[in-house]
């Protein structure tokens, strides 16, 4: 018997919004604890977890250890039909996960499991040298002024202040945040600017982002609800470039 239910349709779409834009399919494992998942997508730039602890939910229950396969796009095409004040339920019979909106109106919807081969990848054990927290909507607002510009960011903390910048062919672009936070070390990376777009899609999970960075180190970017139930979290591998 596995049923969740969430009266915050948010924290699925939201979730799932940046997800289907990184990998296709998912194996989600729902176990007594909560729901999570890790997928890596196709070219092994972009890893992504999912973490949303039993209290996360309003009703949860699960009997035993089950693991649910499904096409992120199929899986958003549902989630993108739910409406701010509907609950959600999950359930998962016959091969198919149901999710049920319960509104204005009771609508159903049957997704049906894949079989995918899979086994979880885990990511690296990587030892940063920073880690500061900024406000999502201004990464979110960095990322648009520095796609006026180019298709690559630089991301770079000091001791003072995080930078997102750019040198494109026709102009630059940096934004810069006094972070307030103890930083010993300085530490930058270019990243594709375009993969780090689909990771902030996730715009309603959290308010804020947590970010380690380090020299030609992957991002790691973590979204963490206030309660500490639930996590969204990234890493994408750097680019690395020769200087000219």
């Amino acid at each position: 018997m596995f049923k969740a239910v969430l009266s915050d349709s948010n924290i699925l779409k939201t979730s799932f919004d940046a997800i289907s834009s990184i990998v296709d399919e998912v194996q989600m494992m729902a176990d007594e604890e909560g729901l999570r998942l890790d997928a890596l997508d196709r070219s092994h730039i972009t890893f992504v977890h999912l973490e949303l602890k039993k209290g996360v939910f309003d009703e949860y229950q699960c009997d035993e250890t089950l693991k649910i396969n499904v096409d992120t796009e199929e899986l958003m095409k549902v989630l993108k039909r739910a409406k701010a004040e509907d609950m959600v339920e999950l359930t998962v019979d016959e091969g198919n996960l149901i999710v049920t909106f319960e509104g204005e109106a009771k609508r159903k919807f049957k997704i049906r499991l894949i079989d995918i081969e899979y086994e979880a990848p885990s990511p690296p054990e990587l030892e940063y040298p920073t880690e500061f927290e900024v406000p999502f909507s201004l990464l979110k607002d960095s990322i648009q002024d520095i796609g006026i510009v180019s298709d690559k960011i630089s991301l770079q903390v000091n001791e003072e202040k995080f930078q997102a910048s750019a040198e494109g062919e026709f102009g630059d672009a940096k934004v810069e945040y006094v972070h307030g936070e103890r930083i010993e070390e300085s530490a930058r990376s270019i990243f594709s600017l375009e993969k780090v777009k689909e990771m902030l899609k996730a715009d309603k999970f959290s308010e804020s982002a947590v970010i380690r960075l380090g020299n030609d180190m992957p991002l790691n970017l973590a979204l963490k609800m206030a309660s500490d139930e639930g996590e969204l979290s990234f890493l994408l591998a750097p680019r690395i470039e020769s200087e000219e």
